[in-house]
């Protein structure tokens, strides 16, 4: 399994194309495995004339577990806290990032993330211009605090806490469960797929301390409308009509303070990545590759 060192730790990667042809770097989202980048997408990007890069971000996957670091308070962080321990930032995950691009010798790339994912994407393309072809933003946010909050039903998925068992079925089962209140209304995902999914991540490594530290490092970053308005590369931001925990008025708000950046809602979709929803993720993908010439 390929992993690069950047940053003082080391990434797994996987990369597909050519590699002669316009990168596009996939970065997901709050402890999610570079597999939710299905391998359906990637082929169509490829098909489309890019070479397409997954990761695992640092805690998570197959990429450098930061064990020893401490946690963050959570608990004080949500009843409105200022966050005292962030181990590292989402600034830290943006030079990772970079770090990878410069290992595998990429000078200028294509940006695509998704919800967390899409604010260390935000970070690279105002901070490293130089670096950055375009952004394709999806079910992200601006971090703007006055954007209204998710569903309970989808606050309760991403909070709750693990079942007491952490062996394979109980963690599927939970997975499986915390999806539900977010998923697409209009795209369900098959229970035998989910449970290929989620059995998977849970294969690949199960740490949970990573989401912690993740979730405090994107609690920290808080409001992001400064860096966005600073971002000058072709823009479209993508965002489910149906999102209940990043709700879809978050991704106008990112659309809104990106210059010239397309909005693109699509109805029915929530907060996952439905497989019948590959061709319009890489439309959206390809329309900012696009304009970037």
């Amino acid at each position: 399994m390929p992993r690069i060192a950047t940053n003082s730790i080391e990434l797994h990667y996987e990369s597909f194309g050519a590699a002669s042809a316009p990168a596009i770097l996939l970065i997901m989202g709050l402890g999610a495995h570079l597999t939710r980048w299905n391998v359906e997408l990637c082929d169509a990007l490829v098909d489309r004339g890019l070479r397409v890069i997954r990761f695992d971000n640092r805690d998570c996957g197959l990429s450098t577990l930061c064990d020893g670091l401490p946690l963050p308070d959570l608990g004080a962080a949500l009843r409105g806290a200022p966050i005292s321990i962030v181990p590292y930032t989402l600034e830290t995950m943006a030079a990772d990032a970079i770090g990878l691009l410069d290992a595998l010798g990429i000078e200028r790339a294509h940006l695509a993330g998704a919800s967390m994912g899409a604010a260390i994407a935000h970070l690279m393309a105002a901070s490293y211009p130089e670096r950055t072809l375009s952004l394709t933003s999806i079910m992200s946010s601006s971090g703007n605090p006055l954007l209204p909050p998710p569903t309970a039903a989808a606050a309760m998925a991403l909070l709750a806490p693990l079942p007491f068992s952490r062996d394979r079925a109980s963690i599927v089962a939970d997975a499986i469960a915390r999806h539900r209140p977010v998923a697409s209304p209009a795209y369900p995902t098959p229970l035998e797929a989910l449970q290929r999914m989620f059995g998977l991540e849970y294969d690949r490594c199960f740490y949970p301390q990573g989401v912690s530290r993740q979730l405090g490092a994107l609690i920290a970053n808080g409001d992001r409308r400064p860096l966005l308005r600073r971002i000058t590369c072709p823009a479209v931001v993508l965002h489910g009509r149906d999102d209940p925990l990043i709700r879809v008025a978050h991704g106008e708000d990112v659309a809104a303070n990106i210059v010239n950046a397309e909005m693109r809602v699509i109805e029915g979709m929530g907060h996952d990545f439905p497989l019948a929803l590959t061709a319009v993720f890489a439309d959206a993908i390809c329309a900012a590759a696009g304009q970037a010439g």
